[in-house]
């Protein structure tokens, strides 16, 4: 797996997509600080599911009150954004720490979730679905 760094400021990186949502994950040693698109994870996120999404990678390695991590989302729904950055900071925290490759590998925070909405095709009425056929 591919580890990106940043250069000036050397925090860690980390990409997550799901759907159409994109999440830009920014980790680096603090004091367990998240915040999404400049706001409080809990102000953002405003559903528990989403936001135990987001810290569940965290939480699976113990490093959630010793990392800050800057979230920027982009794209989707704000379910797709939670998965998307449950991806993101599984792949910026092994940017970070190399040790927790294998327990995310593992435990399957490091798997891209691939399905897309299918586009619509041209004389059907969405994507499969044609038009209502009329006898007379």
């Amino acid at each position: 797996m591919q580890v990106k760094k940043d250069a000036t400021s050397g925090d860690a990186l980390g990409t997550g997509r799901r759907k159409s949502a994109i999440a830009r994950v920014r980790v680096k040693a603090g004091s367990g600080k998240i915040t999404v698109n400049g706001r409080e994870l809990k102000d953002y996120f405003t559903v528990e599911k989403e936001r135990q999404a987001v810290v569940e990678s965290l939480e699976a390695v113990g490093h959630r009150d010793d990392v800050d991590v800057e979230i920027r989302c982009s794209g989707g729904g704000v379910s797709g954004q939670a998965a998307a950055t449950r991806l993101g900071i599984a792949r910026a925290l092994v940017a970070h720490d190399s040790n927790t490759f294998a327990h995310f590998r593992s435990n399957g925070f490091l798997t891209l979730d691939s399905r897309m909405k299918e586009r619509k095709k041209y004389g059907l009425r969405g994507a499969r679905r044609g038009t209502q056929f009329s006898k007379r």
